[in-house]
């Protein structure tokens, strides 16, 4: 079954008791089995991960949880400022490389295209590389090199690379969205045993890391799409709640006929804890709330930025992760000639 929305709200699930971690796996199996829109995972850090569409899908008692973990997406707003280089460790290769935004496209127009000229310029089209993360993902390699020896050689490697670097982004190690990558340049050992994928894979990895952080990375945060049914003398309650929670109403209409309003609004996943409560409580329970997964949402304030909204969430999600609480420099991934 496809569903058309996706898991973004996830909780960590600890036992009670550390001897029943068996019925635990199991009881997460049998879960997924009963549900197929939740998705159960295990981070590397061994926590046991619950993810569903929203708070009231996820509230499963009997497990110590976590409060509840919102995924977040990276991005980037602009091309990368320079062409960057990162060198393999035996410092015999060198790749150069740069990020940009992808467009969003209309299928149509797309398909149409496709199906008038071919799909694109034959040699274009050979020019992607891969997409990511997990080869389907909104990401890609697209090879921009003009007349670069053994790059074929490579291109394993490189994809490799670019398949762990969009699962962890440089900001959080959140998954990349709607990133595209140019290869611009590679300088290769003229001996294969030089460049094999122990030399080229993290050296791949640094200078996608290193082109996300020059073009301007942002966070991008999940947004729902809330439909609520309610009677006139509500109104008020609903904007006032939606308001405090950096949510916004675009669409409004009353159903003929009758005294009730269909009120459309878009609110942040992140705020959404605790948001029907307060709706029932500020409109005395008039106001039913339906939350779908809609879209993803650009944040404006710079993760790279100290106190901006955007840099305290990075913070907590590696504080999370148990990463280091500061982001790796832009110096690490980016080597000199």
């Amino acid at each position: 079954m496809k569903f058309s929305v996706s898991p973004v709200v996830r909780v960590a699930v600890q036992c009670k008791v550390a001897s029943d971690l068996p019925k635990l796996v199991e009881g997460l199996k049998r879960l997924s089995k009963s549900d197929p829109m939740v998705v159960c995972t295990i981070e590397e850090s061994g926590e046991h991960i619950i993810a569903g569409a929203g708070e009231l899908h996820l509230e499963i008692s009997e497990i110590i949880k976590s409060d509840p973990v919102v995924s977040f997406r990276e991005t980037v707003l602009e091309k990368s400022s320079r062409t960057v280089m990162s060198k393999s460790p035996n410092k015999h290769n060198r790749l150069y490389m740069e990020a940009r935004p992808l467009e969003e496209d209309d299928p149509k127009i797309r398909s149409k295209i496709l199906a008038e000229e071919f799909g694109w310029d034959k040699d274009l089209a050979k020019k992607i590389w891969c997409f990511g993360p997990e080869t389907t993902g909104p990401n890609m390699v697209v090879d921009m090199c003009k007349g670069v020896q053994y790059l074929n050689e490579i291109k394993d490697s490189v994809v490799a690379g670019f398949q762990w670097a969009s699962k962890e982004g440089a900001l959080a190690e959140e998954n990349m969205r709607g990133i595209c990558f140019e290869v611009c340049d590679v300088v290769l050992h003229a001996d294969a045993i030089h460049r094999g994928g122990g030399q080229v894979i993290p050296t791949a990895r640094r200078v996608i890391y290193a082109s996300q952080l020059t073009a301007k990375p942002r966070l991008l945060e999940p947004v729902y799409l809330v439909e609520i049914q309610t009677p006139e003398q509500a109104l008020g309650g609903i904007y006032s709640v939606l308001n405090q929670k950096r949510g916004h109403v675009f669409e409004e209409i009353q159903r003929p006929g009758t005294p009730l309003y269909n009120i459309k609004a878009y609110l942040p996943v992140i705020e959404s804890f605790g948001f029907s409560s307060q709706l029932r409580a500020s409109t005395s329970g008039q106001a039913f709330p339906q939350c779908v997964f809609d879209h993803w949402e650009m944040m404006s304030s710079d993760p790279l930025e100290p106190g901006t909204q955007a840099s305290t969430l990075v913070a907590d999600i590696r504080k999370r992760k148990g990463l280091k609480e500061q982001m790796t420099p832009l110096s690490e991934y980016e080597d000199k000639l």
